[in-house]
């Protein structure tokens, strides 16, 4: 029987267990875009726990897109510096890290969150060139992998969706269209740099006219023939919106089982689990070995020393959804200073 504790494969990768952190906002960071002391604490709780896998909260691409306030960035001057003081000590606990990077809006001069069928050739030029030079930042960073997000509802989500794509030239139309852009950056990458290439993926739109599991079936194929080493599987919107139940039986339980068939590359699925007994039902009632996890981490950096010792554990994380309605990486009801945990004295 499989459990969430198991050291397993992930690619190229050995894992302490099979739990992935993805993270999502940072609002510790400095002004100027700097780490702070709070991160690199956070994420060394992070990586002692037991996780297998941390992707970090997300780096935006852009400082004038609408997320960039409530993000990090890979623009400024000590950026590598930092961010290999950072990677250094994730890698002491044997724990891989990918950086998640993505935007939301593309802007340009006076023009704001232009349209995907008003994006111009120069624009997906500039658009490839900027993710590529993130890329090989993260390389020199030391991070193990890049996750693309095309997930949720980042801007590569919109363009390789049909409902919001409507372009007629070969950027638009057919899936292989739609998916062209990240495919080219994808191959400049992998020729370009070491890293794992993971890319988060909606199961489905949920707009009538969006993207089917079937077409998502068909987009995890061509990711990986392009050089994708693993994907990520989440919902467009929070978990709070679905049902907790059976998870083993869940909608999203049931994409992944349809891309796991597909594919021969590892595959995670999203998050909103609750328990130990959950993940583990998960883990051994459907084919999914990857589980990924957000809001518990927020609400308790450390919870899984507690789960190993115990072994029947459950998130403190109430789902009140404050810390993503709000973009923060605090917890509103359980402040990460109760859960900090100082390893100096092990």
């Amino acid at each position: 029987m499989k459990d969430l504790f198991d050291n397993c494969s992930f690619g190229e990768f050995e894992l302490n267990s099979r739990i992935v952190r993805t993270g999502l906002w940072e609002s510790q960071r400095e002004s100027s875009g700097n780490l702070t002391p709070e991160i690199y604490n956070r994420y060394e709780n992070i990586a002692a726990s037991g996780v297998g896998l941390i992707i970090t909260e997300l780096f935006s691409l852009y400082p004038r897109d609408a997320f960039s306030k409530y993000s990090n960035t890979v623009n400024y001057t000590r950026f590598v510096r930092e961010a290999r003081d950072l990677t250094d000590l994730v890698h002491v606990y044997d724990v891989p890290i990918f950086a998640q990077l993505g935007f939301v809006q593309f802007n340009k001069r006076a023009e704001h969150n232009v349209k995907i069928e008003d994006v111009t050739i120069e624009d997906i030029r500039k658009i490839q060139t900027d993710f590529i030079i993130a890329a090989q930042k993260f390389d020199y960073a030391g991070f193990d992998g890049i996750q693309i997000a095309l997930g949720n509802y980042y801007f590569l989500t919109r363009f390789i969706s049909p409902y919001f794509n409507k372009r007629e030239d070969k950027y638009g139309g057919s899936t292989f269209n739609r998916l062209r852009i990240v495919l080219e950056i994808i191959k400049v990458i992998k020729a370009n740099t070491k890293l794992h290439i993971n890319c988060r993926l909606n199961a489905f739109d949920i707009q009538k006219g969006g993207m089917t599991i079937e077409e998502t079936v068909e987009i995890a194929k061509l990711l990986e023939k392009h050089g994708v080493d693993s994907l990520q599987i989440t919902r467009p919107r929070s978990p709070q919106y679905f049902s907790r139940e059976n998870y083993s039986k869940s909608i999203l339980a049931n994409a992944c089982n349809r891309i796991i068939d597909e594919v021969d590359i590892p595959v995670i699925m999203g998050g909103g689990i609750t328990n130990q007994k959950q993940i583990n039902n998960v883990l051994n009632k459907t084919k999914v070995d990857f589980i990924s996890m957000q809001r518990p981490f927020v609400c308790d950096s450390s919870f899984l020393v507690d789960w190993q010792i115990e072994g029947n554990g459950e998130v403190k994380c109430k789902a009140c959804n404050n810390c993503y309605w709000k973009k923060t990486s605090t917890c509103f009801i359980f402040p990460e200073a109760e859960w900090n945990v100082d390893y100096s004295s092990e």
